[in-house]
């Protein structure tokens, strides 16, 4: 078997790359099904957030998915040319594909180090990918292990205890950019669950005057009415944007919301806007109109990298911990291929146990029933107790040496008994059976 992921993340791509290669949820669903339908003998799960994209595969290694193709599938389903993104893909292979996933999961491949919603993130994309029927023995097993490092990352370090987000950065830097916060008027754009981090960062630093808008207002409003702020309606946004001092946008959408002609007519002081969503809400052309500061996500880049380098003992700490995680799963990821030898080596070794007790048996009239069952029982735990150590040997020569080497092992061993045993054999009984 082989596991392989193939993305592409903040780190290697413009947001301007990057929101044309995004997934929503139903989009994600289809785009499994139609993968599981081209590749079938292939397990998948695709991971699609505002910072990456990525497919991650497992397949033997004689039937897993060329790369090129792969890309031309996701080429064709989200209509964007090849060249357009395939410079900028990573792609890992097994060990490094496994430790890709597990940084993943606790934050320390996020923009924002120690972000708790990457975890719900990739356990959304788990589920599609298990709902779609998509997933098999090794991603079940390797998405499980993220999880499980994850958790123990927040439980046994202080990521959990100082963790912060994309909506609490972009915050921050508002609140450098505004001496007075507090007498801000802002406009919250989106009332999902990044839209509610952002009011509840607003309102921890001050802010006062706030209104969220989302396209149903009744979301907007239950919204308002938690956190005690306006909820206004859509089609007054147009308006607003000409009279706050302050916009953060985080919604859904598949193209530009706001261009340069929303501002025409907009006068006072300076007007900040931090987008976040990705794809992004407003054209970077609006950065170009006077007294409009526009940032998007890739340009928190410097705020960013101050929360990095204050959380290095917290990201060593991590390290270890995803380092031990990958060493077991690769234990076992080592040694799975070889489970159908071992299952032919059981069979091949009750094979051999099974006639030497019945030649045995042959010349015995006096033994009853229960005494041969007995007997039979005790043979198959002399039997299993040997197999077991030979099969703990086989998996330390299959993690010392790899799983070819331990399949050639057991290989020889069957043989052995096979040539050993056929020069009137005890389990065909014929001394012209063929194979000696």
């Amino acid at each position: 078997m082989k596991i392989r992921v193939i993305g592409l993340n903040h780190k290697t791509s413009p947001i301007s790359v990057r929101e044309k290669l995004t997934f929503s949820g139903a989009q994600a669903s289809e785009t499994l099904i139609q993968l599981k339908e081209k590749f079938p003998e292939a397990e998948f799960a695709l991971l699609s957030t505002c910072n990456r994209t990525e497919i991650y595969l497992a397949a033997r290694r004689d039937t897993i998915p060329d790369t090129d193709k792969l890309v031309r599938v996701i080429s064709d389903i989200r209509e964007v040319e090849t060249e357009t993104f395939k410079s900028f893909l990573y792609v890992h292979d097994n060990e490094e594909a496994a430790r890709h996933l597990l940084t993943v999961a606790t934050s320390l491949d996020s923009l924002v180090v120690g972000e708790s919603q990457i975890v719900a993130q990739v356990k959304e994309s788990y589920r599609l990918a298990v709902k779609a029927k998509c997933t098999g023995k090794v991603l079940n097993r390797l998405f499980h292990c993220a999880f499980a490092t994850s958790k123990e990352v927040y439980t046994l370090t202080s990521i959990a205890q100082r963790r912060v987000s994309v909506a609490g950065v972009a915050i921050g830097l508002a609140k450098q950019l505004f001496e007075d916060i507090a007498a801000a008027h802002v406009a919250v754009i989106g009332a999902g669950e990044m839209g509610e981090l952002l009011v509840r960062h607003l309102l921890e630093v001050g802010c006062k005057n706030i209104t969220v808008f989302n396209r149903t207002f009744r979301r907007a409003g239950a919204m308002a009415e938690k956190y005690n702020i306006a909820a206004g309606e859509w089609e007054q946004l147009q308006n607003s944007l000409l009279q706050v001092d302050i916009v953060v946008a985080a919604v859904q959408t598949k193209e530009y919301l706001f261009e340069q002609s929303c501002f025409t007519g907009r006068r006072g002081g300076a007007l900040l806007i931090i987008d976040i969503a990705v794809p992004r809400n407003f054209d970077p052309a609006v950065n170009e109109l006077e007294g409009v500061h526009l940032y998007s996500v890739d340009d928190l880049a410097d705020v960013i990298q101050e929360n990095i380098e204050a959380r290095q003992e917290d990201v060593g700490q991590a390290k270890e911990i995803i380092a031990d995680n990958v060493v077991g799963f690769m234990d076992w990821f080592g040694v799975m291929d070889i489970g159908p030898l071992i299952g032919k080596l059981r069979k091949r070794f009750h094979q051999l146990s099974r006639a030497e007790f019945e030649s045995f048996l042959a010349g015995e009239t006096n033994i009853t029933t229960m005494q041969k069952q007995k007997m039979e029982a005790a043979v198959n735990r002399i039997v299993d107790k040997l197999l077991h150590r030979l099969i703990n040997n086989v998996y330390t020569v299959a993690r010392e040496y790899g799983p070819n080497e331990a399949g050639h092992l057991i290989k020889s061993i069957i043989e052995y008994e096979d040539r050993t045993e056929c020069s009137g054999c005890l389990i065909c009984k014929k001394s012209e059976c063929g194979k000696d």
